[in-house]
């Protein structure tokens, strides 16, 4: 299974398809939520659950790791649902939780480590035979496409014969197993939330983009058939979509113009020819 970043029906996270007071609540731009069905939070949920019992049987209380190790594990899995829940308004958001998410692992499996070398106990190699059963549990799950709302403690039943072994280290190196498949597959996810951004830009472009489609419609269906021919071109200076305007002073007042979408940071602008068609450069003359 995919670990993609992206929601899907069904899920009871969804804040662009629950029901308010009066009905469903209108669909959103961008939708959000879905977090449940993310492999990436089903195994930081188990990595979570996993490291509070692991400090409470075998690191002292009221010691200061114990607190960091729990808040580490949980700032992991929290961090992936915050992401989720930020994707309607804001993709950077989003991206910048999701590597909060991946830096609180890291640091967790630095705990981990260190409570292994601390007391000359071994860890597992990736190639052997207690390491490869982990992954491959996880690798049947992916398989079978497991990817429901099912109680979490399904999950870790699965993980069971290591995560409450009596032996710490037993369950040190399973937690750090599952430590390297959250990460490899929020790796996966931040990749994909990149790809996301470039090719489709973030929230504020989308809303940009989606009000000047609407304008366009709306001015399509009040104006007469020569009207439909002034399609908006792009803007000389970035490249962004053009919006009529009309000048309000010096000697072209009153009169229409394309104007950039990107405005005040970006000023080129076009004539707007009598039949409605576009015009020349005119950026370098300054404004109309």
């Amino acid at each position: 299974m995919s670990d993609k970043p992206t929601d899907r029906s069904g899920g009871s996270d969804r804040s662009d398809g629950s029901k308010g007071r009066t009905g469903s609540r209108p669909r959103r731009l961008r939708p959000s939520g879905g977090y449940r069905e993310l492999r990436s939070f089903q195994v930081t949920t188990v990595i979570y659950d996993a490291t509070v019992s692991f400090c409470d049987r075998f690191v002292d209380k009221r010691s200061r790791t114990h607190d960091q190790m729990v808040q580490a594990a949980r700032s992991g899995r929290q961090n992936i649902a915050e992401g989720s829940r930020a994707a309607a308004t804001s993709s950077q958001t989003e991206l910048r939780l999701v590597n909060v998410a991946r830096a609180s692992l890291d640091e967790l499996l630095l705990d981990f480590e260190d409570f292994l070398r601390q007391r000359g106990k071994r860890q597992w190699n990736k190639d052997d035979p207690e390491a490869r059963e982990v992954r491959a549990v996880g690798a049947r799950r992916d398989r079978t496409d497991q990817s429901d709302h099912t109680d979490p403690s399904d999950h870790r039943k699965q993980y069971a014969r290591w995560l409450e072994h009596s032996d710490p280290a037993v369950v040190a190196n399973a937690v750090i197993c599952l430590i390297h498949q959250a990460n490899y597959l929020l790796d996966q996810q931040i990749a994909a939330l990149e790809r996301q951004f470039v090719e489709g830009g973030g929230y504020t472009e989308q809303l940009a983009a989606a009000r000047l489609e609407e304008r366009r419609r709306q001015e399509g269906t009040r104006s007469d058939p020569s009207d439909r021919a002034k399609t908006a071109p792009a803007c000389p200076l970035c490249g962004k979509l053009m919006v009529l305007r009309t000048a309000r002073q010096g000697k072209q007042s009153g009169s229409q113009f394309w104007g950039c979408s990107g405005y005040p940071e970006c000023k080129g602008t076009r004539e707007l020819g009598s039949d409605g068609s576009v015009g020349s450069d005119r950026s370098k003359t300054g404004k109309p």
